[in-house]
């Protein structure tokens, strides 16, 4: 992993973590995607780069050092593919559209920080806003899965390693409602995949790649879970 782009990254995670309050899970309810609640689109913004990371590696040297003991691993981690993750999105439209509701995919990647900011703050409302989506692709409703992160991650303790590397994807689905820009469903996701054995086999590092594919796997199937299940809270109104 570049290091510059590296500690850049990490000083804007951090900053944002203090300032800005997460936003809480919502669950998805069955009356949010009914035939009643219009066109939905669904829609992924920009894959990130499969790469590694080394969370703790702080300073410039440390990324340095870090970086250099690992260069095997990230070299092998750059080669690693996505498979069918940029299907992702018609995975969730075909669960949609099983449930009676008028899904349609994205073709473009949709890219969030190239939205302005929303007007008028408030719990559950997204800080982005995504209303003039609305017309661009004539949805009323506008499902997003949000990959930030994918590769394989170790973490520092400035130069010491302290731990193994793990294959890492973290990402976030939710769904907007283009009227209101206020979340309908919100779910963040973050998978940890150990090597079930031995990790430091290079070039090919056969342990962490298994990890890798099988942290993928939970990932997809974390992200169209709710759209195959009857929620509780809907479930409960009958």
């Amino acid at each position: 992993m570049n290091v510059r782009a590296a500690l850049v990254v990490s000083a804007i995670f951090l900053a944002s973590c203090a300032s800005v309050p997460p936003q809480e899970p919502i669950e998805l309810t069955d009356t949010a995607i009914d035939a009643k609640s219009g066109r939905v689109g669904v829609a992924m913004t920009p894959l990130p780069k499969i790469d590694t990371q080394f969370p703790g590696a702080g300073c410039l040297l440390c990324m340095a050092t870090a970086s250099a003991v690992n260069s095997a691993l990230t070299a092998h981690t750059q080669k690693l593919p996505y498979e069918d993750l940029p299907q992702l999105k018609s995975a969730v439209a075909d669960l949609l559209r099983k449930k009676g509701t008028e899904a349609v995919v994205i073709p473009d990647e949709i890219k969030i920080d190239g939205l302005a900011d929303f007007a008028t703050p408030g719990p559950n409302v997204a800080r982005k806003d995504f209303s003039p989506l609305k017309e661009k692709y004539r949805v009323d409703k506008l499902v997003m899965i949000q990959i930030n992160s994918i590769g394989i991650w170790r973490n520092y303790s400035a130069y010491i390693a302290t731990s193994d590397p793990k294959a890492v994807l973290n990402g976030v689905g939710y769904m907007v409602n283009l009227n209101t820009n206020t979340y309908e469903w919100y779910l963040p996701v973050s998978i940890t995949k150990s090597a079930d054995g031995a990790w430091d086999e290079p070039p090919n590092f056969p342990g962490l790649t298994n990890a890798y594919f099988q942290a993928l796997e939970i990932g997809k199937d974390r992200f169209l879970e709710p759209f195959s299940k009857t929620s509780t809270a809907a479930a409960g109104t009958r």
